[in-house]
């Protein structure tokens, strides 16, 4: 195992990922809240946009119906486990493939099914941005509990992770996951929205303009335990994963903080040159020691 880890410690770039096992729409009929389609589903990346680790990245928006992509490992190598992931973007684009597909493709190589959560952007309430996500993600994890035993998981070992505003997201729907975000529809919602851990990578928007954590952010014991990883020089600030550790700490909830001088932001699953690249390998261990790689 511990060489499967070390492999990505310099975050050798990870191809897309194959088609998916399954693609299931995370809600039976129109999201909360939704009373229009937006125009079809499209990539906005340009050849004149930055590139991430040499590559140009994939920036989806106009998502009016949300999906969760699954993606399995091979049969030797499946824990049971499995990981939603949020990909970033602002709440105005998903950066699906170095920050969703490659995702689930590293995490296939540790016997971890990768679940892509495409939800809804651009954002709906700009008084409340991540709003429309994170209905999105609390109703993923409570779909994929609901099917973990038709899926082959293990409804103890489901996770979410996410980056940027899909660490936002996946935070948010961790720490809230008693909260009702939104009117429960069928039999699905009756199952628990709590993830059972949660890895946020650079998340944003978690504190307010007095850098201090936000006040609908109560974290308490039954808050999952956490892997965080963020740089320093990042402009989505770091204080983001510092003050959350903190208060996971305050709250008796275990936690690994991993911090990087350098390394800015959007960084995913590229090799960008930097030691936040290893963030992978640092994960992969977390995930180890704490037993959601054990079949």
């Amino acid at each position: 195992m511990l060489r499967i880890l070390f492999a990505l410690a310099f975050g050798a770039s990870v191809a897309t990922a194959a088609e998916p096992w399954k693609t299931v729409n995370v809600w039976p009929a129109k999201a909360p809240g939704e009373t229009k389609e937006l125009p079809p589903e499209v990539n906005l990346w340009k050849d004149t946009d930055g590139k991430v680790g040499g590559k140009p990245i994939i920036k989806l928006t106009n998502v009016s119906t949300p999906t969760i992509a699954i993606y399995k490992p091979a049969k030797d190598k499946d824990t049971g486990a499995a990981i939603i992931i949020c990909p970033g973007g602002g709440h105005n684009i998903l950066a699906f493939d170095h920050e969703g597909t490659e995702v689930a493709e590293w995490l296939n190589t540790l016997g971890v099914t990768g679940i892509v959560l495409k939800y809804r952007v651009p954002f709906r309430n700009p008084n409340n941005k991540s709003e429309a996500a994170v209905q999105d993600a609390q109703r993923a994890v409570r779909l994929v509990r609901a099917h973990a035993k038709d899926w082959g998981l293990d409804e103890t070992r489901i996770g979410i992770l996410g980056f940027s505003a899909g660490g936002e997201t996946a935070g948010l729907a961790a720490i809230n996951h008693k909260s009702e975000l939104y009117k429960a529809i069928d039999k699905v919602d009756d199952v628990s929205a709590r993830p059972d851990f949660a890895v946020l990578v650079y998340p944003g928007a978690l504190t307010d303009k007095k850098n201090r954590l936000k006040e609908t952010i109560t974290i308490t014991k039954e808050t999952p335990p956490m892997f965080l990883a963020h740089s320093f020089d990042d402009p989505v600030d770091v204080r983001s994963s510092l003050l959350l550790a903190l208060g996971l700490k305050d709250a008796g909830v275990g936690c690994e903080l991993h911090t990087y001088a350098g390394g800015g932001h959007g960084w995913g699953m590229r090799n960008t040159g930097h030691p936040c690249n290893t963030w992978p390998a640092r994960c992969g261990e977390w995930l180890d020691k704490q037993g959601y790689l054990k079949k």
